[in-house]
């Protein structure tokens, strides 16, 4: 394939750029051989001419297709090259916030700078026992991988984690040892994986430090074996370090830190126990202030030490050790303290009584003198003398510093020996799994020695990491049987032998520390001298003759020489350290003792035990300068050995590769600077990975997905039925070099870019298609519009031209109408302008004539009134100054009578205060009192102060209302009195003339009067229309109150309904928490009882072999024993046994007694809780119980005939068992009489004794046959409405049915049934009316309950309103009578009860009289001769075997036989086919009646712990089996059902026949075995549900997710080299259909066995629960399962479990709900992602789904073809802001192992006991019927 093939126009390529490294561009034209230049667009929009290489002429790098961006591995993307591993890496980072990406074998983990919740334990449970290649990207998936082929391979891993400093290196070496102590576990008690964890805390204090780039950085390397045993759990661990940094001890650069260890000792000065160490703030130290930064952001050193001791003492270093550790560095801070003056040049001295000084020598138990002389002097040794040689101050000062480095460095050494002593196990180690965490590969400015040690070990691990993946490609080459053509890769071997061969630099080092004047710069000049010009990869610096230039595989790197002599020397004075040997601190000499040992050198470099398996000591005969010489060791030497080393364990494992990298350096959470991401790819070898990749046949696909991809490349003639030819042929067209591709034995091998191509050929074929639809599409829209367009233009015009006709013919009809218009409407102005001036004038001539009347008239009328008002006025002012007078002595007598009350408040105020303090004396009894009255005051506060608002408002409406109607009245009253004043009036215009004489002199006083009359008129009215005024605002007001106290009544109540419902939802939320909480504290202590068998079981492998004869109990026997018997009902002498079987194991196992008491004292303490809860529960079971038979009391007609029928059928049993009764018992009458005559044949009594037998026999028969006409009706109607009923029950009436022949019989039975409907019916309505007066019974008790509630609160308002001594005395009074109430009510029962008890000894008398008298009758009648003469016969034996009394009898000592038979070898399968559903619970129960018969309790109590315990054993031996599981879980519960139906408890016996009820046991309440048998159904209902969780695990993720149920609907993307399980359908995966199989199994079992069916509907729920949980867990950790098509799989998957509930008739057992989180995933991968619309609708829609999760499914979203569009981040930040508010779980999975807590509700069984059969096949012979 040519390059112009791929570089054409559109493509897109990767340039080089100075500050993005790469950056994208697009072709603007068709690249052709020979062009120099290529014409580029950027993305911001520029145009670029981009100049070709003129030697090499190398084209840029392809850019991959959008579809391939993001792959969760790097080897999965068409072109691998460093622009698409840097811009894949990136995308997933920033876009997708994932950290994790997989390159070929190694994980890339970026540094988000951020704590992300995806390390807890749900995580952990996800990854654990998934393929690596079926999840994410994770440390897990990494984690789980080692773990599985450590267990597979039988072969040791090693995980390689490495990275530069800050990247995360140690993070993820501690999140993958979490998870092998998470997933194995530990094989002892001794908690191993807390202490593997424990290790992490103290190494990271005495080894980590803050540096510029990390705040947490490891300043060592180590490498930590996890051991395992046979079965994998961990045992214990080991650990190796490398290079310690001794330097940061006594130096830090500035803005770094010291080891975390003395900051925290600093931070803790003040701790009393750290006293006397004399510690100060870490800015006093020498040590611990050089770099500035005491201080790290968010960390407590203080509590950072609290966790520091835990650790030390969870791993077993004692407190007095830990307080010398702590001694020792409070020295090493004060000795850095210790400081020197100068005498001269050569020599100095320390000041005496130095305080440092002394508080070092103090605490390291050593002399001061000693101390002082040696660090200020040195000792010579020649061949012939001793000299002791001054030093100056800068030796002194730097012979100090090495003498700290070299103490801490030893401790060190110390704590991992004892961290290792502590990890290390007794146990033989199986295998292990080693945890590299060492640093990456490192470059600074100025590199020094720890720079180079560490590159060279890099070297080494970069070399094992090329072969290892040189040998995977070859071993996957092989495998497929591809010619294997040599990959050239880069080989380090020329470097590495630069530093440690022979005359290497490491060589040349210690042979330049050896000599006596060797320096650094006579060791530079020797490099230069034996490498430059000869070494390729050895170089010299231009401007320096001191350095030297590597190149290593990542990159160039320039070491200054100076100070490497020094540091290889490691030198500390010989008599310094003799000081601290001969110290009295015992520690201190202990720190020393290891470097005379060949194992422990002084350095650091190689401390931790080493593991005696792979080095071989010789102790043989030793020379006395070995020692010396061992001692002197420099640390190259030392750290090459201990890498060879660690090489030889690297290369005995399988390693993993994790490659940590820091996005960038200032510690910002997710920012990814291009630049140093690209340096640490090259540094840490992913590009190399690519490379060799690249180099072969990096893209792999199987011959299934290939054909799934490009089956649109294909046509029809080309597709085969054989798909591997199919591919072969079309590959063969379609890539013409066959170089490019190889055919494997399944898979296809593609060069790189091949997939792009291929990818490129099929989108082109894509969008012609698309093209030619788009074309077809739019020509028949364009059609459809122009046709549309001109109907519309023909439409238009003619309605324009019509609109234009109709308007002319307007114009003319309103022009001929406006000219008529114009004559009428000038005649109408004319004759109008008439009519108006004569009627102008008629009026003005009337107004004229009236005002003249009217003037005279009202002279007339003022002169009468004037003397009237004059009357009225005087007599009104004097009234109103009686009505002043009148006002103000009423004041005065209030003002009077308020100085009287405010006297009497006085004084009640005084006595209130005393009964105040009285109250408090007695704050006893109020609130005994108060408490009786809280609940009912609480309910009837908020009614009584509505009642109290709406009465004061009434009242006040009536009083203003009276007011105002009395103010109306005597304004009437006035309004006649001026009437009658008017009628006088007549008689007053006889005087007029009289008065006329005094007109004159009355004239001023008239308009005075005038005046008045009219002040007087203006009030009144004013004062009415004022009253009018108010009366219609109170009227408003009155309307007002009134509707707004019913809006307050219909809010209160709609308050209270729903506070009611929310109450009544947040009780049974507070339940269901109480019954899981319940639930799981069962399932805590069915655990701990489980582990308790086993440590017995443990305990007897251990013990010697028992002596004969002696038999040790069995665990769960004497547990339950002791748990579950009746301590009421034990006396000691039934004790005595339980005692001596206890004893012996006891005495056997007494460490398993210990566990057993522990566990046994935590039971009793949670009993009382677990008593209370039941109870709740019951009552809560009670109600529903309650609710639901009223929502049934209606039923279908059918189901009512047939309750009828069912009860018809009792009643008639019942009356045959009890005729079968009376002629047994005449039987035993006639053979218990010891006279022979009387059962003689011919005698009287045996005449009437045998017609009565025959009668009775005749009407038995009559019954019967009725009982099997029923039957066989019942039969019929029970096959026409439930055709699945169950197998036994229609196979018995079956039987019955076939013996009834006659048709006739049939209809006779037909028509008694209906009259037994009619008869039930009217019982039916008895029994109704008897309810409903039983309810009014409890209404009226309700009643008085509030009544005496009422009379209770005035006595208590009474009581409180005396005084404190009568206020007691009236309590105790009414004590007292309400004790005498209750005692005269129990002593009228107790006299009811007598007179019963009475009547019914007379009525036993009189029938025993009556009986007595029958016998002597009948021996009277019998003669003499008779009784000699004939012998006694029986009657009719064989009838008495067939009445049973639905008991069964057995003999003690059988017991273990029944338990035996019974539960522990009984089968489930056969007796689910064959037998009724619950026979062992029936046949268990009738064996409890007849012990509770013969009021044997012994009996009871053994049989039902034998039973219990039996269940356990079965459970125990076969609980991974559904069908045992589900067979004894179906079993409990109806044994449960029996024991609450025949307890004879009113609650239960509601739904009893009369025989049932003549059933219920009457010596024992077994009560507390109820509750036993519940908790052991609780027990076995979790483990169904596990046996469930186990056997669906497997299929749910592929039958849901990876399965294609709609073919071709998803589309296959290439896979990188961990390839994904193919979601083609072959053999061995499961499908969807896999998984509804396996319902309808489980389904059918269950009701095979007979399960209730409300705890079928629990158990399908959990069911569904497990499905959804899993499967949606899964999918938000599978990026490739996040798209478009996935979504409407996952759809329709769940649309077909959905059709299952249906046909099984479960869609009300809430099994759909559980499955909404997982359909709205589902829709949220359908639904648009683009616009605030779509989020705001995403935000209403996914309301199951936790804010992380929508997120997460988001963020994962990835389009499978080219055509659909990713999510935008700022959609999904658009997402996150909607969503903030809301308050939901952080946690981003489903707890998939979360059990809903189960419920039994009472179901009582209409199976008659007495009808049941034992099958012989039970083996149950030695039981009988009774």
């Amino acid at each position: 394939m040519a390059a112009s093939e791929l570089y054409t126009k559109y493509a897109r390529v990767w340039i080089p750029d100075p500050e993005e490294v790469w950056k994208s561009a697009e072709l603007l034209k068709d690249y052709k051989p020979g062009d120099k230049v290529l014409q580029l667009r950027l993305e911001e929009g520029k145009d670029l001419e981009y100049c070709l290489d003129p030697k090499t002429k190398e084209l840029p790098p392809l850019r991959n297709p959008d579809i391939l961006v993001g792959e969760n591995d790097l080897t999965a993307l068409s072109y691998l090259h460093e622009p698409a591993v840097l811009h894949n890496l990136k995308v997933r980072f920033i876009d997708s916030k994932l950290i994790y990406t997989y390159c070929g074998i190694v994980l890339v983990a970026i540094n988000p700078y951020e704590q992300l919740p995806i390390y807890g334990e749900d995580i952990i449970n996800a990854y654990s026992g998934q393929n690596m290649g079926d999840m994410d990207p994770h440390i897990f998936a990494v984690a789980e991988e080692a773990y599985k082929q450590m267990a597979r391979d039988e072969r040791n891993q090693s995980i390689i984690v490495s990275g530069e400093s800050g990247a995360g290196k140690t993070v993820s070496a501690k999140y993958a040892m979490r998870y092998f102590a998470t997933v194995s576990g530990s094989a002892s008690e001794a908690n191993v994986e807390e202490k593997v964890l424990a290790s992490n805390p103290i190494m990271e204090s005495i080894g980590n430090a803050k540096t510029t780039r990390n705040d947490n950085s490891s300043r060592f390397g180590k490498y930590i074996e996890i051991g395992f045993d046979k079965r994998y759990r961990i045992i214990g661990a080991n650990m190796r370090t490398y290079l310690l940094e001794k330097s940061r001890v006594v130096f830090q650069a500035e803005e770094e830190r010291n080891y975390h260890i003395f900051y925290q000792l600093c931070a803790s000065a003040a701790l009393p126990e750290f006293k006397t160490l004399r510690l100060e703030n870490a800015n006093y130290f020498h040590y611990t202030k050089q770099g500035g930064s005491p201080v790290i952001d968010g960390i407590d050193d203080a509590k950072e030490m609290v966790n520091t001791r835990q650790a030390c003492t969870l791993l077993g270093i004692s407190d007095s050790y830990q307080m010398g550790i702590f001694r020792i560095l409070a020295g090493i801070l004060h000795l850095g303290n210790v400081e020197f003056a100068s005498r001269d040049a050569d020599s100095c001295t320390i000041p005496p009584k130095h305080e440092s000084l002394t508080i070092f020598c103090d605490l390291m138990g050593v002399e001061y003198e000693e101390m002082a002389h040696w660090l200020c002097h040195r000792k010579l040794a020649t061949a012939t003398e001793t000299y002791i040689k001054p030093i100056s101050k800068l030796h002194a000062i730097n012979a100090r510093d090495a003498l700290a480095k070299h103490i801490y460095a030893n401790l060190f050494n110390w704590i991992v020996d004892h961290v290792n002593k502590a990890l290390h196990s007794a146990v033989k180690q199986h295998s292990f799994i080693g945890v590299l965490d060492i640093y990456g590969f490192e470059t600074f400015e100025i590199n020094s020695f720890e720079q180079f040690c560490i590159n060279y070990a890099n070297e080494k691990l970069q070399q094992q990491f090329n072969m290892h993946v040189f040998k995977l490609e070859q071993e996957e080459y092989m495998k497929e049987q591809i010619p294997w053509t040599l990959i050239d890769f880069y080989d380090n071997q020329p470097c590495i032998n630069l530093i440690e061969a022979k005359m290497g630099i490491l060589d040349l080092l210690d042979e330049e520390c050896k000599m006596p004047k060797g320096s650094d710069d006579t060791w530079a000049q020797k490099l230069y001298n034996t490498h430059l010009n000869k070494c390729a990869l050895f170089e010299k610096p231009r401007l320096s003759n001191k350095a030297f230039i590597i190149q290593h595989f990542a990159d160039k790197v320039e070491y200054q020489c100076e100070g490497f002599l020094e540091k290889n020397k490691d030198t500390v004075y010989e008599e310094q350290i003799k000081v601290l040997k001969s110290s009295k601190f015992k520690l201190l000499p202990e720190l020393f003792q290891d470097e005379e040992k060949v194992l422990s050198p002084t350095s650091a470099t190689s401390s931790g035990r080493v593991p005696l398996s792979r080095t071989v000591v010789k102790p043989a005969k030793t020379r006395p300068s070995q020692t010396s010489k061992e001692h002197k060791k420099t640390v190259g030497h030392q750290f090459r050995n201990s890498l060879h080393l660690l090489m030889e364990t690297l290369n005995a494992t399988t390693p993993h590769y994790v490659r940590c990298i820091k996005p960038n350096d200032f510690k910002f959470p997710f920012t990814f600077d291009e630049k140093r991401a690209v340096q640490q790819l090259r540094a840490c070898g992913v590009l190399e990975t690519i490379r060799i990749s690249a180099a072969g046949f990096p893209s792999r696909w199987t011959y299934q997905e290939f054909f799934s991809r490009y089956r649109v490349l294909m046509k029809q003639r080309d597709v085969l039925s054989d798909r591997k030819q199919t591919c072969k042929n079309v590959l063969e067209k379609l890539i013409l070099d066959k170089d490019k591709y190889q055919f494997g034995k399944t898979k296809i091998f593609f060069r790189a870019g091949q997939v792009a191509y291929l990818e490129k050929i099929r989108a082109d074929k894509l969008r012609a298609a698309c093209i030619r639809i788009q074309k077809t599409i739019r020509g028949w829209l364009m059609r459809k519009k122009y046709m549309r367009m001109r109907k519309a233009a023909i439409t238009i015009q003619r309605y324009v031209r019509g609109y234009q006709a109709r308007c002319y013919a307007k114009f003319l009809r309103r022009t001929r109408a406006a000219i008529t218009i114009q004559k009428f409407q000038r005649m109408y102005v004319v004759h109008k302008r008439y009519q108006c001036m004569r009627a102008a004038t008629i009026a003005l001539q009337a107004l004229l004539r009236g005002y003249m009347a009217r003037n005279k008239y009202q002279m007339m009328l003022r002169e009468h009134k004037s003397i009237i008002i004059q009357k009225h006025v005087r007599g009104w002012l004097a009234r109103v100054h009686y009505q002043r007078t009148l006002k103000a002595i009423v004041y005065l007598q209030c003002c009077y009578r308020r100085m009287m009350a405010k006297r009497e408040l006085k004084k009640l105020k005084i006595e209130a205060r005393s009964v105040e303090r009285y109250k408090k004396l007695h704050i006893g009894l109020e609130n005994k009192i108060m408490q009786l009255q809280r609940k009912i005051d609480e309910q009837n506060k908020e009614y009584k102060s509505l009642l109290e608002k709406l009465s004061s408002l009434e009242i006040t409406y009536s009083t203003e209302t009276e007011r105002l109607r009395s103010d109306v009245e005597r304004l009437r009253m006035s309004e006649e009195e001026a009437k009658n004043a008017t009628n006088r009036v007549l008689s007053l215009q006889e005087e007029i003339a009289k008065l006329r004489k005094e007109l004159h002199q009355t004239q001023s006083e008239k308009k005075t009067i005038e005046e008045w009359a009219d002040k007087y008129k203006h009030e009144t009215e004013q004062l009415v229309s004022e009253l009018k005024e108010q009366n219609t605002l109170l009227k408003t007001e009155k309307e007002e109150l009134n509707r707004r106290i019913h809006d307050q009544a219909r809010e209160i109540t709609e308050t209270m309904e729903k506070k009611l419902v929310e109450e009544t939802k947040q009780l049974e939320l507070d339940l269901n928490d109480e019954r899981l909480r319940y639930q799981n504290l069962l399932n805590e202590f069915s655990r701990l009882e489980e582990r308790y068998d086993d440590l017995k079981d443990e305990m007897n492998l251990m013990v010697n072999v028992p002596k004969p004869g002696h038999k040790r109990t069995d665990s769960t026997h004497s547990s339950n024993e002791s748990e579950y018997t009746f301590s009421s009902e034990i006396t000691e002498a039934e004790d005595l046994p339980l005692r001596m079987e206890q004893e012996p194991s006891e005495k056997k196992a007494p460490l398993d007694m210990s566990l057993f008491l522990k566990l046994q004292k935590r039971v009793t303490e949670l009993e009382q809780e677990k008593q209370s809860l039941q109870d709740e529960l019951d009552r809560k079971e009670e109600q529903a119980l309650r609710a639901k038979a009223k929502e049934e009391e209606r039923p279908p007609i059918r189901g009512a005939e047939l309750e009828y029928e069912s009860l018809k059928r009792q009643e008639l049993e019942s009356e045959n068992k009890k005729l079968k009764n009376e002629l047994n018992e005449l039987q035993k009458a006639l053979t218990e009489t010891r006279s022979p005559e009387v059962t003689a044949p011919g005698a009287p009594a045996y005449r009437v004794l045998l017609d009565q037998l025959t009668s009775v026999s005749e009407e038995l028969e009559v019954r019967k046959e009725e009982v099997l006409i029923l039957r066989s009706q019942l039969v019929s109607q029970k096959e026409a409405i439930q055709p699945k009923n169950t197998m036994t029950d229609s196979t018995i009436l079956l039987e019955d049915v076939q013996k009834m022949k006659d048709k006739g019989e049939i209809a006779q039975a037909y028509i008694g049934l209906k009259e037994t409907n009619r008869l039930l019916e009217s019982q039916l309505q008895s029994q109704k009316k008897s309810h409903e007066n039983e309810l009014e019974s409890l209404r009226g008790e309700i009643q008085s309950l509030k009544e005496e509630n009422n009379r209770q609160q005035q006595l208590l308002a009474q009581n409180l309103q005396l005084p404190p001594e009568a206020r007691i005395e009236a309590s105790l009074q009414h004590e007292i009578t309400r004790l005498t109430n209750e005692n005269l009510d129990l002593m009228e029962q107790l006299e009811k009860q007598d007179k019963t008890v009475r009547k019914l000894k007379k009525q036993l008398k009189v029938f025993a009289k009556k009986i007595g008298e029958l016998e002597v009758g009948q021996i009277e009648n019998i003669s003499p001769g008779q009784i000699i003469d004939e012998p006694i016969r029986p009657v009719n034996i064989p009838r008495k075997e067939k009445d049973f009394q639905g008991m069964l009898e057995y003999k003690k000592e059988d017991e273990q036989k029944l338990v035996k038979n019974l539960i522990l070898e009984l089968k489930p399968r056969g007796v689910a086919v064959n037998l009724i559903p619950g026979l062992p619970a029936y046949i268990l129960f009738m064996c409890v009646r007849h012990a509770d018969y013969l009021n044997d309790d012994q009996k009871v109590r053994s049989l039902l712990t034998s039973t219990i315990n039996g269940i356990k054993k079965v459970l125990k031996k076969r609980g991974d089996d559904f069908e045992t599981v589900s067979f004894w879980l179906s079993n409990t519960c109806r044994f449960l059902h029996c024991l609450k139906q025949y307890s004879g408890e009113e609650g239960f016996m509601k739904h009893n026949t009369p025989r049932q009820n003549e059933h219920c046991l009457t010596n024992f309440d077994l009560a507390e075995y109820r509750q036993v048998l519940s908790d052991l159904a609780i027990q076995i209902y979790q483990q169904l549900v596990r046996v469930l969780e186990n056997i669906l695990q497997p299929m749910i993720v592929s039958g849901m997710l990876e399965h294609e149920t709609i073919q071709g609907v998803s589309g296959v993307k290439p896979t990188g080299l961990r390839k994904r399980t193919s979601s083609i359908a072959d053999e061995g995966t499961y499908t969807l259909d896999s998984i509804i199989r396996q319902l309808n199994s489980f389904h059918s079992v269950m009701c095979q066995h007979g399960m209730d069916p409300e705890l079928i509907k629990q158990v399908v729920k959990q069911m569904f629960y497990i499905v959804g949980a899993v499967t949606l867990n899964n999918l938000l950790l599978r990026k490739d399962m996040c798209s478009w098509s996935k979504g409407m799989q996952i759809r329709y998957n769940v649309s077909q479990l959905e059709e299952w509930l249906r046909d099984k008739n479960l869609m009300n057992s809430g099994a759909k709900e559980t499955l909404e989180p997982l359909i709205q995933a589902a829709q949220l991968l359908q639904v648009k992602k683009k616009t605030d619309e779509d989020a705001e609708a995403i935000c209403s829609m996914c309301n199951a789904l936790t804010t992380a999760q929508i997120v997460k499914v988001l963020n994962l979203y990835t389009p499978v073809n080219e055509f659909e569009e990713r999510v935008l981040v700022s959609f999904i930040r658009t997402i996150q802001m909607r969503l903030r508010d809301r308050k939901d779980s952080p946690q981003l999975l489903m707890d998939a192992k979360h059990i809903f807590p189960v419920t039994f509700p009472f179901n009582p069984s209409s199976l008659a006991l007495e009808t049941i059969q034992i099958p012989a096949s039970l083996g149950l012979g030695f039981i009988s019927r009774v």
